[in-house]
């Protein structure tokens, strides 16, 4: 699971989407007499230098004037189903990040399977996360009027493997849109 956990992360940072972190797991950890028990702190800053090492940069610098006519908050909305192999992803990450010249770069490069550099802190005041529940659905709200790639993320549930859903999607304003994001 470490090896996939960059690809999986890098898929929810298109280029300014914030990343909603993986479900908490169950973790035995087998302490020796005489060994301390490792800081937490630590290991989430190891498992972070982990999912960097194995990215490359990104091509497409912040585009500040881009996002600047952009709008963080409105009321428009989009919700969803998540599935994979024809089945439902619960407990996955769902991001909603406008559609700009950075985010672009990160889209494609997910698709193919390339993680790229997180992204600019500027850019995620940009995102919306979520998770999706126990039967797949998600709901996003509080979005402004735009262009926006809805992505999803988890293990497919026939292989295992990570798999990554991008959906491009216009929302106006007030608007709710329902989509499927399914592979």
């Amino acid at each position: 699971m470490k090896r996939y956990f960059p690809l999986v992360f890098a898929a929810l940072v298109l280029a300014g989407c914030e990343v909603v972190p993986p479900a908490p797991t169950e973790r035995i950890e087998v302490i020796e007499r005489g060994e301390t028990q490792r800081d937490a702190q630590q290991e989430a800053r190891e498992a972070e230098r982990d999912a960097t090492a194995s990215r490359v940069k990104r091509e497409v610098a912040y585009p500040e004037a881009e996002y600047a006519r952009l709008e963080k908050h409105g009321n428009a909305a989009v919700s969803g189903r998540l599935t994979l192999s024809g089945r439902a992803v619960p407990n996955a990450g769902v991001s909603v990040a406008p559609v700009t010249s950075y985010s672009a770069e990160a889209a494609e490069k997910a698709l193919a399977g390339v993680a790229v550099e997180p992204a600019d802190p500027r850019a995620r005041e940009y995102t919306h996360t979520t998770r999706t529940d126990g039967n797949g659905y998600f709901r996003v709200s509080n979005l402004p009027a735009g262009e926006f790639y809805v992505s999803g993320a988890g293990p497919d549930p026939q292989t295992g493997k990570p798999r990554v859903v991008i959906r491009q999607i216009s929302l106006g304003n007030g608007q709710h849109r329902e989509i499927t994001l399914s592979r």
